[in-house]
């Protein structure tokens, strides 16, 4: 009925476009166009409020799935508000610019909060919390320790360290200039309190919710995703300078789980699965090479190490510390190969565990790779190597026991004098033989070749009697 009205509105406006009388404007037209205009209200019980829940460090899995809801909430039309709660210690700079970066561009108002009571928006959470257009924190939440954590000092130096290093490095100071620019740019962005949130970067500041509420750090306290809900209700909010006032009164909070995608990430993004699966890999395709067989070692190496690359370019890796560790798998493979009375396989060792260590470019211990888990490895790779590896090839270069192969080269007895044709002994087998030579009894001669099942003796070998009658 409505799509109708709008139908006859066009239809005559139209017809009488030449006549002023009966424009849109028109006494006659008006209430045709108000009533399709009010026949398709928004029905405020379909509003729907993502729940996007921020637990741990912000990683390549987190920023996987809250960039995948935001977009997706923006493209649909009964959301009126997004809510993201944080309980982080901190994460990755990328991830969390990719996040910020979502979020400034959402045209849907997003409220981020530090929830449950007892969370914080620590170091990379501080970020995300100011570049939310509203930012709320729950009763006994903290905010703040915002410093970049690869130039952060320790928490009680020694007199030591205190006089070791008196100013930043040029490269400290990059890191950190462009720390508090960032967080004072969205200080500005949300007219919050600039001079904490540089304090916050420079000085590690921290502030309690009431605190933060009384220093204009957030919007408001709230002590649940539910009580945010209806303290926004009315409320005018400013998104991509365009002021939206809220109507939350009939809206229901939808809690977003991640899903395969985001878990398999998140799995595969944890630096010690990542680690693993890559010497997995590595292991698969060596053993593969060195043993050719139905291709079970190749397939779980080949997967396991294009995973691993998956993993690894979302990850802080350290260019440097992957060359190590490579050096030390290919200095062991040399000591299986060719033993060098240990010079090749303490090398091997060594790069292989500092390798592991510097294998990720990061101070956060979350995306570390476990101390255990390296030494683990790194006695697993050096006995692997050195040991299964150079059984394997060992095994290669000893001489062949069945087969035509085995005959090729061998010592026949001949089992009575002949010229040209004749029969041999071998391995207890009468085999008939030829030779261009004049053969005795008991005679030892060598094979040279194979002919069909003739075996063809060498003319001029060494040769010797073996009387045993």
């Amino acid at each position: 009925m409505c799509k109708l009205l709008k139908v006859l509105c066009l239809l005559f406006s139209a017809v009488f476009t030449a006549y002023p009388v009966m424009s849109a404007e028109s006494p006659l037209i008006q209430p045709l166009i108000a009533s399709a205009q009010q026949a398709t209200p928004l029905k405020a019980t379909s509003l729907e409020v993502p729940l996007l829940a921020i637990k741990g460090a912000i990683g390549p899995a987190i920023n996987d799935f809250v960039v995948r809801e935001i977009k997706l909430a923006n493209g649909q039309s009964n959301i009126p508000l997004i809510i993201i709660t944080l309980d982080t210690p901190g994460g990755l700079s990328a991830s969390l610019r990719d996040i910020n970066k979502s979020i400034v561009n959402s045209h849907i108002p997003i409220a981020c909060l530090v929830y449950p009571p007892g969370a914080r928006a620590a170091s990379a959470g501080t970020y995300l919390l100011y570049a939310c257009p509203i930012a709320a924190m729950a009763p006994a939440t903290t905010i703040g320790a915002a410093t970049p954590v690869n130039i952060a000092s320790p928490m009680t130096p020694s007199a030591d360290d205190k006089t070791a290093k008196s100013t930043p490095s040029a490269m400290e100071k990059k890191v950190l200039n462009d720390a508090i620019a960032y967080i004072r740019s969205l200080a500005q962005l949300r007219s919050r309190n600039e001079l904490w949130a540089e304090k916050a970067v420079t000085e590690a500041a921290t502030l309690t919710a009431t605190e933060a509420l009384a220093e204009n750090v957030i919007t408001l306290i709230a002590e649940s995703p539910q009580v945010l809900l209806q303290k926004l209700d009315g409320m005018r909010v400013s998104v991509q300078q365009k002021n939206i006032d809220l109507v939350l009164h009939n809206a229901r909070i939808i809690n977003k789980n991640k899903d395969w995608r985001s878990r398999f990430i998140a799995t595969i993004t944890d630096p010690n699965i990542a680690y693993i699966l890559m010497l997995l890999g590595i292991y698969g395709l060596l053993l593969e090479f060195y043993s050719p067989g139905i291709g079970i070692a190749g397939i779980i190496g080949g997967t396991s190490l294009l995973i691993a690359l998956y993993a690894l370019q979302l990850l802080p890796l350290n260019v440097a510390g992957a060359a190590l560790l490579l050096l030390g798998i290919v200095l062991l493979v040399m000591e299986s190969l060719m033993p060098s009375f240990g010079v090749f396989g303490i090398g091997g060792i060594s790069a292989f565990t500092l390798g592991s260590i510097f294998l990720f470019d990061t101070n956060l211990e979350q995306f570390k790779v476990s101390l255990p888990i390296i030494a683990s490895f790194t006695l697993v790779t050096a006995g692997f190597i050195v040991f299964a590896l150079g059984i394997i090839y060992r095994a290669k270069k000893n001489k062949i026991v069945s087969g035509q192969e085995e005959i090729i080269n061998a010592w026949v007895s001949v089992e009575d004098d002949f010229i040209g044709a004749g029969y041999v002994l071998f391995n207890g087998e009468r085999w008939a033989a030829s030779s261009t030579q004049a053969l005795i009894k008991h005679q030892q001669v060598q094979v040279q070749a194979i002919n069909g099942l003739t075996l063809v003796l060498a003319p001029a070998t060494t040769t010797y009697s073996q009387d045993t009658e």
